[in-house]
């Protein structure tokens, strides 16, 4: 019977779930998936967490909870530390773990081993080592499954860098047909934000699906490629060394400056240390330039969605009343 590996639908869920499943399938686990965010997954993570911990961790918390209702045998956590040579990810991956361990009561065992490759790729390896010796495979059988699984990876990431949002590239890689968007478009419209804030429909009140209902075209960092987020950071004056930071910045600067979109919308977790240095950043430069419409948008567990529907719409109608008046 395979071990049945749970990994939360939360943090780089949305950047790594292809590869990650497919490299534990090939291991010889089960995968399983926490179920898309509700309030009550909400809850339960707000309950289980620190109060200090931002919005991502609190719902990372709710789903952990969830994989454990679900009685998986390993719960997958990898402790993140960097993705990118001589770059980081933000300090709360490192500590998740951790946290996790000391806050779930009843947790089965914890697969957090160390991703670290900031010094060089090829340390990707030790993670695959130890990750293997859990179905007990020798490393070469480990770094064999992990590299069977990159093509997956790349053909995801080449999905994201055509247009397609994380669950519409999961869904083609399953081989489903992606419905095109009912309603004509007029707009293009930047989201910028992290992935597990805006790709997730409950905490980003359903913001992506809204604009499009709203007839706007959606464009995220992730849909650039990495060439483009790297010109659009070239205007900074020192080199960003948080990953996701960098992608979010270099993005918004790349559409701005190329005067792809019509407006730009930057959606910030309360509590988020990066959030708050990242949405200044592109903020400044942005409205310095003051060539494309910008609105901030802050999320918290509290955040009443009416609220976001009305600035949605008020800047969709400026967009369009400013569109005209060019």
């Amino acid at each position: 019977m395979p071990i049945r590996v749970g990994i939360p639908r939360a943090l780089l869920y949305y950047y790594y779930f292809p590869l990650w499943k497919e490299f534990l399938e090939r291991l010889g686990a089960e995968v399983v998936v926490s179920d898309r965010t509700t309030k009550g997954i909400l809850t339960s993570g707000v309950e289980h967490c620190v109060d200090e911990a931002c919005l991502p961790i609190k719902l990372a918390f709710g789903h952990v909870k969830n994989l454990v209702d679900k009685g998986v045998d390993v719960i997958f956590l990898p402790r993140i530390v960097s993705v990118a040579q001589r770059e980081y990810i933000c300090p709360k991956f490192l500590g998740f773990p951790d946290m996790v361990k000391q806050n779930i009561p009843g947790l089965p065992r914890v697969l957090d081993t160390t991703i670290n490759v900031r010094k060089k790729q090829q340390d990707i390896h030790l993670f695959t080592r130890e990750v293997g010796a859990l179905f007990n495979h020798g490393a070469i059988k480990s770094r064999l499954a992990y590299l069977l699984s990159m093509p997956t990876h790349f053909q995801y990431i080449s999905l994201l860098e055509q247009g397609y949002l994380p669950e519409e590239a999961m869904g083609i890689l399953k081989g489903k047909k992606i419905k095109e968007n009912p309603v004509a478009t007029d707009l293009k419209v930047a989201v910028i934000g992290h992935p597990y804030n805006i790709y997730d429909p409950f905490i980003s009140m359903n913001l992506i699906n809204r604009l499009r209902k709203f007839g706007a075209e959606v464009i995220t960092a992730d849909n650039l490629t990495e060439q483009m987020v790297n010109e659009g950071v070239k205007r900074l004056p020192k080199k960003l060394f948080w990953t996701m930071s960098r992608r979010m910045t270099g993005g918004a600067l790349n559409l701005h400056d190329r005067n792809a979109v019509d407006g730009i919308i930057h959606v910030a977790a309360f509590a988020c240390g990066p959030d708050s240095m990242t949405g200044e950043l592109i903020e400044r430069y942005i409205r310095r330039d003051g060539k494309v419409p910008f609105m901030n948008i802050n999320l918290d567990e509290h955040t009443g969605e009416a609220g976001v529907v009305t600035r949605l719409e008020a800047f969709l109608d400026m967009l369009r009343w400013r569109k005209k008046a060019v």
